[in-house]
């Protein structure tokens, strides 16, 4: 391994953490790791990562932080709690964001760990799903100074087929507001089709080849409507919490730079509405269900 390589740190080893891990692994970099279960670390302990017993001690021993987590009070927790990052952080480290949070508290966040440490944050929220970070293809939408952003490029090219500075700190997260507002409400669109189809009486699993190359056709298309048209929801891809937190999130942006988001309103409502009947946990495919005729 080379010398000139950083020593990396990632928080967070959940569906998308682990196979993030793997690639950062095989491309020779030393990882420590730290997550709340430790026993999801593992399979990289198994590759020569180090676990750490808190996020503090993590940082104390790398150069660059990356962290991957549910919400903006999980980053939180990690970055300023009891044994977080922020005891250890230092000039020079930088901490690396992948998880989708609220703009204006990423904002905040970066301030307050900055101020306090002298450590600087680049937001790179991802889109691509767990496949895209198995085969190292995720589009990363990048927050945070142009220098800081240039500096892990090399790192983020074994993780992303493509990495976009989209502004200061918080512009990639905005950014993934918008993409998980396309995403979420393709999604639920997807559901309508595959129900509707079956109520006329149409084989729904061909409606994604028969569509594919067509102005109608998207990644999402291709991946849920087999899946909704199979009742296949398992493995669990991503969570139905994940977009109803992001759409919750686009509708406070919305509110807060005085726009409307109607569509992606009524989207967060159904999503609600599903959750509330089990369904928080599971693969957004079983929005199918949604409107499939209900037997009693």
């Amino acid at each position: 391994m080379s010398s000139s390589l950083p020593t990396l740190g990632f928080v967070g080893i959940g569906l998308m953490g682990l196979p993030m891990c793997q690639r950062l692994l095989a491309a020779g970099y030393a990882l420590h790791v730290w997550n709340r279960s430790a026993d999801k670390c593992s399979p990289l302990l198994a590759q020569g990562a180090v676990l750490e017993p808190s996020p503090a001690e993590l940082c104390a021993k790398v150069d660059l932080v990356m962290v991957c987590l549910a919400d903006t009070a999980a980053v939180r927790a990690v970055v300023f709690g009891p044994g977080g990052i922020a005891e250890q952080a230092k000039p020079g480290q930088l901490l690396v964001d992948f998880s989708s949070l609220d703009p204006a508290a990423t904002r905040e966040m970066a301030a307050e760990l900055e101020a306090r440490s002298g450590m600087r944050w680049v937001d790179a929220p991802v889109s691509g799903g767990v496949q895209g970070a198995e085969s190292g293809s995720l589009a990363i939408m990048a927050g945070g100074r142009e220098e800081d952003v240039e500096r892990v490029r090399p790192l983020l090219t074994h993780l992303g087929q493509r990495l976009t500075r989209m502004g200061d700190v918080g512009a990639g997260q905005v950014t993934k507001v918008c993409n998980q507002m396309l995403v979420a409400c393709n999604a639920l669109v997807i559901a309508e089709v595959v129900a509707l189809a079956e109520r006329a009486g149409v084989d729904a699993e061909l409606l994604a080849p028969a569509l594919a190359g067509g102005f109608a056709d998207s990644k999402p298309l291709q991946i849920l409507a087999p899946q909704m048209a199979e009742s296949r929801f398992e493995p669990i891809k991503w969570h139905v919490r994940t977009l109803l937190k992001d759409l919750d999130t686009a509708v406070k942006l919305a509110r807060e730079q005085g726009g409307a988001t109607p569509m992606s309103g009524l989207a967060a409502q159904l999503m609600r509405l599903h959750g509330s009947q089990g369904h928080l946990e599971q693969d957004p495919a079983t929005l199918v269900s949604l409107f499939r005729e209900q037997t009693p």
